[in-house]
């Protein structure tokens, strides 16, 4: 967080879910509960003007968009870790029991890298 500046003046870019289940060419359907999501930040400063977060095995997800009119800017974001769950919201203060608006996304595993060369309106590059 501390790398990221708590992700102050940064917006959420991207949200890319894929979930584990897929229907296979026979029309057989394969269940995986394991979902990933990946998460593009930009932020306007450097070092690491853009990183992407990926969860792995999702809790939980929301995005709320913004209202029309009105910018969504992270002032400050919360990542923490609780009862083995990871944690990201689009707002410091947020909690599990929050009832706000926030976006935040909860998973098992979570890795990050710096995306600054994916600065810009382009989406992210395929993800294979």
């Amino acid at each position: 967080m501390r790398l990221l500046g708590d992700f102050h003046d940064a917006c959420v870019r991207e949200i890319h879910v894929a979930t584990g289940h897929h229907v296979h060419e026979s029309l057989a359907m394969t269940v995986n509960w394991k979902a990933t999501v990946h998460m593009l930040i930009q932020r306007q400063c450097r070092p690491l003007s853009a990183v992407e977060l990926r969860f792995e095995e999702v809790v939980g997800l929301r995005f709320s968009p913004p209202l029309p009119d009105c910018e969504d800017i992270i002032h400050n974001a919360a990542f923490f870790v609780q009862d083995g769950i990871f944690y990201w919201a689009d707002a410091c203060a947020w909690t599990p029991e929050s009832a706000d608006e926030s976006t935040w996304v909860s998973a098992r595993k979570v890795y990050w890298r710096d995306a600054s060369e994916w600065m810009g309106a382009s989406l992210l590059p395929e993800q294979g």
